[in-house]
């Protein structure tokens, strides 16, 4: 039996100076492409693009310039993928979602720019019943064998570490990280410039800002004040944020009580605002 390998090819678009009568696209062989790796004539790759031995990219897949996949990565589509993006061994990327009530419907994936994909990542698409779109932002970074599930929305600058497990239609917002082995309930919504430590099971949704560990039972610590620093908060921003934490945390009212003393404060500030806006919003209770 003899191997045969696809023809490689890339789809590059033709100066603006071309006559109006010919095609848009023709296909046309990169050396940026390792003769290993097979891409379907339907994909939409700029020669821009270095797509290393063994990938495989399927139709309706679009990349956009200088993306990396280094070996054995698998994309396929509808996939709508960004600039910039790094897809490191064994991911797969835009496959169909882990659902059983899929049935082929053409959902899809958006992916921003500058984000890097780590080792055997998995990425699913969109279900019909969940809206149809799986989406991560920008400035990711996604660490090995994390598991972004259906649906799922994932925002600029979040990091999840390795073998972070987000199931479907899940929400994480900016800034946001889950830690190491962290398993992601469904509906669940991570607050912005949340931490969650390591190996913690997540069933409600995480307050923006916070820290959340499962050291003894899950429940925030208190106020990320070191990411935030780092992130450029203001000492007063900062303030703020610790007071509204004591009143939520510390205090010996409950929940409500908690919100309606911060709502009566007058200097509450934008950061505080967000926070209140959050658990009012919640649907799963916020973990305390």
């Amino acid at each position: 039996m003899t191997r045969t390998t696809a023809r490689t090819a890339v789809r590059v678009r033709r100066p603006a100076a071309t006559s109006p009568s010919s095609d848009d696209d023709t296909m046309t062989p990169s050396t940026n492409v390792h003769p290993t790796a097979i891409i379907d004539p339907r994909a939409k790759v700029p020669s821009s693009c270095k797509v290393g031995p063994y990938c495989v990219i399927g139709p309706d897949v679009e990349l956009g310039e200088d993306c990396r996949l280094v070996s054995h990565v698998a994309i396929e589509g509808p996939s709508k993928i960004g600039a910039h993006n790094a897809f490191f061994p064994f991911c797969a990327i835009g496959m169909d979602p882990q659902d059983t009530t899929y049935n082929g419907e053409p959902t899809r994936l958006e992916i921003g720019d500058h984000n890097e994909i780590r080792e055997c990542v998995t990425i699913s698409r969109g279900t019909a019943k969940g809206g149809g779109i799986t989406k991560v932002g920008s400035h990711t970074l996604i660490m090995a064998y994390a598991h972004v599930g259906h649906d799922t929305v994932i925002g600029d600058h979040c990091m999840l570490v390795n073998g972070a497990t987000l199931a479907g239609h899940v929400i994480v917002e900016e800034w946001a990280v889950v830690g190491a082995l962290c398993p992601v309930h469904q509906f669940v919504r991570i607050g912005a410039h949340a931490y969650i430590g390591g190996g913690t099971t997540i069933t409600q949704d995480v307050l923006p800002f916070s820290m959340t560990s499962a050291a003894r039972k899950t429940h925030a610590y208190g106020m990320n004040k070191v990411g935030l620093e780092r992130r450029g908060f203001s000492a007063e921003r900062i303030r703020k944020i610790h007071h509204a934490y004591k009143t939520l945390l510390a205090s010996k009212m409950n929940t409500s009580q908690a919100l309606e003393k911060l709502k009566s404060e007058a200097d509450r500030g934008q950061d505080v605002e967000m926070l209140i806006r959050f658990i009012e919003a919640s649907e799963r209770g916020v973990i305390k």
